[in-house]
């Protein structure tokens, strides 16, 4: 394993964390715009049907996977800029 992958590795992880946190900020606004509610419904919410409560969860789910994806991809690329190496 090379020596920058394992010197990124706590980078990664705390670009995990605040991806994780904005990719929550992100969802939770746009479910408040698109369903006029300030919670989202919990899968175990027995007052929302099915229709939303999956609705809530693929959207949650694509949020997530953009937020991470545009996260680890500016930290790869900031490495790359700062070490003159790609992370990955």
């Amino acid at each position: 394993m090379k020596v920058s992958k394992i010197l990124y590795k706590p980078v990664g992880l705390g670009l995990g964390v605040v991806g994780g946190m904005l990719a929550g900020i992100v969802f939770k606004q746009t479910w408040k715009r698109l369903a006029h509610d300030d919670d989202a419904p919990d899968a175990t919410d027995e007052d929302r049907g099915w229709r939303e409560v999956l609705l809530a969860a693929m959207l949650q789910g694509a949020i997530y996977a953009a937020v991470k994806a545009t996260v680890d991809r500016a930290g790869a690329t900031a490495t790359r800029r700062l070490t003159g190496t790609w992370p990955g």
